[in-house]
């Protein structure tokens, strides 16, 4: 049932893609370069739109869903909402801030940890949400790395929940990577996070018991891969400037490798090797140390 679904994801994101492209093109929901940005076309914002219908689509109608699944497509929502509306027309980033902590705080309620975990997984889950959006900046690697998170959990979790989000993903990627004929914008990106994150904080939650905080943190930093430990740096690389830490730039990992001239594919193949070691060390932590 898991592959059946998997295939219908990955048949969604192939086939609902280039009607995104078409909408975002009709409604001018374009990216243009410029500043940062160094892509070389105005290009449609419209991948992450299929990623939410195709997400909602399969939490309807499977059957074999998760517990958690509902309190993460209803978080998802939201979230991707007010990327896309901040896709439109830019909002403050405090008020975006603000709906990703009260969706983490949202996921995670049902959970019967004590609060300091509680604290820490919110804390994270608003953190990815927020990191995965800031790796979305060269074509295909928050596809990937979110590809890459899926199947590593699949593989030490609930498949009926990460198989089919694998087959959803790996269908709008063949739309986003070699050359990029839609971008995810910041719903898509900001959508990933939020459901990597809470799905990943579902599955190893039984394991945090009677794990104390300091070990807690390392393994939500090491399964959270490169796009948490890639923010981090860069923001204390900001704040030791006396920048403040969301001063925009382009100091993330992928940056400076394009920057001394990787090829694209290479930069994307290093960044998703280095993120699934990442995250293997964290479930090797969390197994070590129960």
């Amino acid at each position: 049932m898991a592959l059946f679904s998997a295939i219908l994801n990955f048949l969604w994101g192939l086939i609902a893609t280039p009607v995104s492209i078409r909408l975002s093109q009709t409604f001018r929901l374009m990216d243009v370069p410029g500043g940062r940005k160094k892509h070389g076309a105005v290009t449609p914002r419209g991948a992450g739109i299929v990623l939410w219908t195709g997400y909602l689509l399969w939490a309807l109608v499977n059957p074999n869903t998760g517990v958690e699944v509902p309190y993460v497509a209803t978080g998802a929502t939201l979230v991707f909402l007010v990327g896309y509306m901040d896709d439109m027309h830019s909002l403050p980033p405090l008020r975006r801030l603000a709906v990703h902590i009260l969706m983490a705080a949202w996921v995670i309620k049902p959970l019967p940890v004590p609060m300091y975990q509680r604290a820490l997984l919110l804390l994270w889950i608003a953190g990815c949400t927020n990191a995965y959006n800031f790796v979305d900046g060269m074509d295909g690697l928050a596809l990937s790395i979110s590809f890459a998170t899926s199947f590593l959990a699949y593989r030490g979790g609930n498949p009926y929940t990460w198989l089919p989000f694998c087959g959803l993903i790996a269908g709008v990627l063949l739309w986003n990577f070699p050359r990029a004929r839609t971008f995810l914008g910041d719903g898509g990106a900001t959508l990933l996070g939020y459901v990597c994150s809470s799905h990943l904080a579902w599955d190893v939650y039984p394991r945090f018991f009677g794990m104390n905080a300091a070990v807690m943190v390392i393994v939500l930093l090491l399964i959270g891969g490169v796009p948490v430990v890639d923010t981090i740096a860069v923001m204390m690389r900001r704040m030791l400037k006396g920048q403040s830490p969301f001063h925009p730039d382009r100091r993330h990992a992928h940056h400076l490798l394009l920057d001394i001239h990787l090829l694209k594919w290479q930069v994307l193949c290093l960044l998703v090797a280095v993120h699934a070691a990442l995250v293997r060390a964290g479930y090797y932590v969390l197994s070590y140390c129960q």
